[in-house]
């Protein structure tokens, strides 16, 4: 793995800027609970594993930030931090799934905790968090690898590797696990527009690797699946709803109706702490905004005409029908999608059909 995300480090939280790639690889510190509000809603971090990762040890840099007298005061903190970073950015579900989860470190913990012992829960909480999905991110790379066979080609949208999670990644781990294996294959790396995450990031992570890599505009895709180029699509996830509806960066949708008007298997790799159980179906997934900015202006330029009128979805839905197998750090789920997800999320209440 080239790099690292997220850092904690002498009670320090570091960040790569990812707003700075390629060009410069940079650290920075979060100082305060501003400083990790402000670093996921403007994506300085960003892949919703990474997002959950920076939020739990932001929490812990929130309270800390605080300075609360007694562990009553330590445990509203949680409450007040979490709900605070939640309100970051509102599709990526291992943000709330991360913070769900500290808080109920936080609420867990016995009442003569001093507030010191009390704050090192927290940090320990914060540090499984990530270590597990760097384990998740491991798991899925396997699962995911013996889908590549030497020759292939795969289409890939976004980031999804190392630089989106606590780990290896998670589409891209399934590449990076295939090219640890010995496999040679062709990555084509849609650009990814607005913020162009395929281009500097993604690009970039698999040229660090040794895995070759073919950079192309996002409206390229159709016509490389024509010229029979692409065997097989791999994309991550950002919120899967109970019937397998998937929210991924916007343009995932489109290239799952291409893949399917081509015959072409359509993967989506993920945790299982991106299921999100209380959405039955895509439809009430909250799809993210961003600022009109991102497409009127290309790194401080103007690329479009004042005033003209602007929608940026950072996010679409695909449905489920589109997805050939979502696989995940617990196996492979193959349709119909609603008992196996079912499954994944309480292996111990269903048995697989």
């Amino acid at each position: 793995m080239a790099v690292q995300a997220i850092r904690w480090a002498q009670g320090c939280l570091s960040i790569v800027d990812q707003t700075l790639l390629p060009g410069k690889l940079q650290y920075i510190t979060l100082d305060t609970e501003e400083d990790v509000w402000n670093a996921i809603q403007q994506m300085k971090v960003r892949g919703a594993p990474a997002i959950g990762c920076c939020a739990a040890h932001g929490l812990v840099v929130g309270v800390r930030d605080r300075k609360p007298a007694d562990l009553q005061s330590a445990k509203e903190a949680v409450i007040a931090v979490s709900n605070h970073l939640a309100s970051a950015r509102p599709t990526a579900y291992s943000l709330f799934w991360a913070l769900d989860r500290m808080r109920n470190c936080a609420a867990q913990c016995p009442e003569d905790l001093s507030v010191d012992t009390f704050m090192e829960r927290l940090v320990k909480e914060a540090h499984d968090i990530q270590q597990e999905d760097a384990e998740m991110c491991q798991l899925m790379g396997n699962y995911g690898a013996e889908f590549i066979k030497n020759g292939d080609g795969i289409l890939t949208h976004c980031n999804t590797g190392a630089l989106a999670t606590g780990g290896y990644g998670t589409a891209l781990s399934a590449m990076f696990r295939a090219h640890d294996q010995g496999k040679r294959f062709q990555v084509y790396a849609g650009e990814t527009r607005p913020l162009l995450q395929g281009a500097r990031l993604t690009a970039w992570e698999l040229m660090d690797a040794g895995i070759d890599v073919t950079l192309i505009c996002d409206n390229t895709a159709a016509q490389v699946m024509k010229e029979g180029k692409i065997q097989q699509v791999f994309v991550g996830a950002d919120r899967i709803a109970a019937n397998g509806d998937t929210a991924n960066k916007v343009g995932t949708y489109a290239l799952a109706v291409l893949a399917q008007a081509h015959n072409i298997p359509f993967y989506v790799v993920a945790p299982s702490n991106t299921f999100d159980a209380g959405i039955s179906n895509g439809d009430t997934i909250p799809i993210e905004e961003r600022c009109s900015t991102e497409v009127t202006h290309a790194f401080g330029q103007l690329t479009a005409p004042p005033g003209v009128s602007v929608y940026c979805p950072a996010f679409d839905v695909t449905p489920n029908t589109l997805i050939t197998a979502f696989i995940t750090e617990r196996g492979i789920l193959k349709p119909p999608y609603t008992k196996a997800i079912q499954w994944i999320l309480d292996p111990h209440k269903l048995e697989m059909a």
